[in-house]
């Protein structure tokens, strides 16, 4: 196993465990296998693998997780009760995550309980973890409407009784990236504890925020293929890589190539489609219609695009519609191995405006050659 405590950022997958939690998801064991198989090919750290508190069957999967034999480090979700801790040493993980409330909000309206009642909870589980020789991260579940003096508090128990992270939860994806940013810092200035960053996208910031908790310290980040999660989902793998690489030179060596390769069977075992317009991975995302873009991209794609669609798998398509340009249209005329001398290209151009308005869509190949007959 590659050595975590080494690396810059960690990127903790959690696809095989908050993102089958959204409502509605199974995953299969053979596509647990394939997923876990594919996210440590591309050289993800660690992967949250279940809840094997659920009972046999998921101790079972993440079990056959553990043979596998991964170079990332398997790491599983529980609260912060032995119980759940003594679930997890028999699936063979030796990892944790322990989860407590942490904000007044749980503790009094979910709980029922104090302060000093989630204190003593820490000590027992973390105590009872460390004694088994678990790697531990503690997981603090509403960390965003929690006060920060009560979290400084939790971190300096965590560290004494010998936690290795603590993993600050915008559980309900209430934060904006500048509260983020203000709140980890705060933690990070006031402990020595690796901290790491867990977004949900309930305003559609999971993403942003997750980046603003790396900025201002955190080392380890949380994500989920195509942001499957909870409700609005959480921060997607595949924006969080490319927004560290290309908006903050961070590069997590991951291997983007094949980002589109396993977002879509994510999307399929997931059965949740992957939307044409997914940020990194849409398959349209690199789709240029406008006369002004189309021609930026086939003088110099740099003009019109962030990085090379083949980064992630992807390919670019120029799109003949109502918005097109001459030179979109000649260059989809010479793929077509049409003699541009022998075709009126601004009249061509005109009906195929006129098409595309009149069908509300781009026009396709068959179309266009149907077009170039009648011209």
């Amino acid at each position: 196993m590659k050595t975590l405590e080494k690396q810059q950022i960690v990127i903790d997958d959690t696809t095989l465990r908050d993102g089958e939690q959204t409502a509605g998801v199974v995953f299969s064991l053979e596509e647990k296998k394939r997923i876990a198989r594919m996210l440590d090919e591309i050289g993800v750290g660690e992967l949250e693998c279940g809840i094997p508190a659920m009972g046999k069957e998921e101790q079972a999967s993440i079990r056959a997780l553990v043979e596998l034999g991964l170079n990332a480090r398997l790491i599983t979700w529980n609260r912060a009760v032995i119980a759940d801790i003594r679930a997890s040493l028999a699936t063979g993980v030796q990892a944790v995550d322990i989860s407590l409330s942490v904000s007044d909000l749980h503790i009094q309206n979910k709980l029922g309980k104090s302060r000093a009642w989630v204190k003593e909870q820490l000590k027992v589980a973390l105590g009872f973890a460390k004694q088994h020789g678990l790697y531990v991260s503690v997981g603090g579940e509403d960390a965003s409407r929690a006060e920060l003096d009560f979290l400084v508090e939790l971190l300096q128990i965590a560290e004494a009784e010998g936690a290795d992270r603590f993993r600050f939860c915008d559980t309900l994806g209430i934060l904006d990236p500048f509260s983020t940013f203000e709140k980890v810092s705060y933690l990070r200035e006031r402990t020595r504890l690796d901290l790491e960053i867990h977004t949900h996208n309930d305003l559609g910031m999971a993403t942003a925020n997750a980046i603003a908790g790396i900025r201002a310290g955190a080392r380890f980040v949380n994500t989920t293929v195509n942001g499957l999660g909870e409700r609005a989902g959480n921060a997607a793998l595949e924006e969080v890589v490319m927004g560290l690489k290309h908006a903050c030179g961070i590069d997590p060596q991951i291997d983007t190539r094949r980002f589109v390769e396993l977002s879509r069977f994510v999307g399929r075992a997931s059965r949740r489609p992957v939307p044409a317009w997914k940020a990194v991975v849409g398959e349209r995302v690199f789709s240029h219609e406008s006369g002004l873009h189309a021609d930026g991209v086939l003088k110099d794609p740099c003009n019109y695009e962030g990085f090379d669609p083949a980064e992630v798998g992807l390919q670019r398509h120029l799109v003949l519609g109502k918005h097109s340009g001459s030179h979109g249209l000649k260059q989809r005329l010479e793929q077509l191995k049409i003699d541009l001398q022998a075709v009126d290209v601004d009249a061509l151009l005109t009906r195929v405006r006129h098409v595309s308005q009149r069908r509300k869509r781009a026009l396709n190949d068959r179309e266009l050659l149907r077009l170039c007959r009648v011209a």
